[in-house]
């Protein structure tokens, strides 16, 4: 263990990071000598919504790098629904089998958040959303939690140690403006000295009504005003949003945006979004609810075998139509122009395919894109022609 309570990569990936029956699943079978060839495939049963986001894939596909095994998987940032296999694993069980653990953590949790960010972005109509959650977890996989809010859509990333390629955004902490001895000196020392590139969002409900912070940050420079704990003070929110709203434009500050943020959920994206440019979610996408996978065997020596409740038989899955799976037995002929979701990514061992972050980024924007115009999917999905409000130009992103 480390010196905050973790595991270590190593540790991961020599398999030592488990749950304790598989090894003592490993020993009673050596004893035996018992050691089949095994298919396994993970799914789940049911999800949280009506569709998710495969992620973590990259980290199973390092894990399982050098055993002697065959590894098909949907690549991150393909759409599944329940029930529909998104990794299928090939080997004899002994040389495998302790790896479940760490197989299904990474993807149960990193497919819950970008499944969430992925929802949370076809709701928000156009309305920027930013990750604001890694303080919701533990520090050590802040990586691993903006990354796949990241690939789940998210317009940009509040922590430091996210990957390269992603905007790190953020605006002020009210310790920042307690730090002076009034609001507007903060606001202005913040507009006098942060880079030119950071847009000037200024959070507004420190110490007084949102309405007044937001009034004298807008005479001090700032390009938006945030506002992150009307909910604490028990207000009606869209009432205080819209009372910012009105004094701003009525003052001569119509293009100062506001940015919302503090226990904003999806709910509150889709009741806001007319009338708020920006969020910032923290629990709803850092703390989202995990994917209740499983890694169960289908086949054994090439014979179609599974415990109750389950499918037997290996399993491939095809895209039809954007939005619209079917899943056939392997090696059954699908309909004409059908796309094969399980792609080859280890054989013998060896990597064949690995995870491109950008990728899966651009995969899922296209079907939040679809989503967003066709409506929620489900594996027969039918088109809704609700009207949305058009998105108010947003405030620029905001920096570190």
């Amino acid at each position: 263990m480390g010196m905050f309570d973790t595991v270590s990569d190593e540790t991961i990936k020599r398999g030592e990071c488990t749950d304790i029956y598989f090894v003592r699943t490993e020993e009673v079978l050596a004893r035996e000598k018992i050691n089949p060839l095994v298919s396994m495939e993970v799914t789940a049963a049911a999800l949280p919504d009506t569709w998710g986001i495969v992620c973590g894939m990259a980290d199973v596909i390092a894990l399982l790098e050098g055993l002697p095994v065959m590894v098909d998987a949907m690549p991150e940032g393909t759409l599944f629904f329940a029930g529909e296999p998104v990794l299928r694993i090939t080997g004899r069980y002994r040389d495998f089998c302790r790896y479940e653990t760490a197989i299904l953590g990474f993807l149960c949790h990193a497919s819950g958040i970008a499944s969430a960010t992925a929802h949370i972005m076809c709701e928000s109509k156009g309305r920027p959303v930013y990750s604001f959650g890694s303080r919701r977890q533990h520090p050590a996989i802040a990586t691993m939690i903006e990354r796949a809010a990241w690939i789940g859509g998210a317009d940009g990333v509040s922590n430091t140690c996210a990957p390269a390629g992603m905007p790190v955004v953020g605006t002020m902490p009210h310790a920042m403006v307690m730090c002076f001895s009034v609001p507007d000196d903060a606001w202005r020392a913040f507009d006098r000295d942060a880079p030119k590139e950071v847009p000037r969002i200024m959070l507004c409900d420190t110490y007084c009504d949102e309405k007044t912070e937001s009034l004298r940050a807008a005479a001090c420079g700032a390009t938006a005003v945030r506002l992150d704990t009307p909910r604490s003070r028990r207000g009606n929110m869209r009432a205080i949003i819209e009372e910012v709203r009105w004094e701003l434009d009525s003052h001569g500050y119509p293009q100062v945006k506001i940015f919302l943020s503090g226990g904003v959920t999806k709910e509150d994206v889709i009741l806001y979004r007319d009338c708020v440019d920006a969020f910032g979610i923290g629990g709803a996408i850092a703390n989202a609810p995990v994917i209740d996978f499983a890694l169960d065997i289908v086949e054994i020596e090439g014979k179609p075998k599974a415990k109750r409740g389950k499918r037997s038989g290996r399993k491939q899955v095809y895209e039809l139509v954007c939005g619209k799976h079917r899943t056939l037995p392997l090696g059954q002929v699908p309909p004409a122009n059908a796309i094969p979701l399980l792609q080859p990514c280890i054989v013998d061992g060896r990597i064949v395919h690995k995870a491109d972050l950008q990728v899966a980024r651009k995969k899922v924007l296209a079907w939040i894109g679809h989503a967003s115009k066709e409506g929620e999917a489900t594996k027969e999905p039918e088109k809704k022609n609700g009207k949305h409000n058009p998105p108010r130009k947003a405030p620029a992103a905001p920096k570190a």
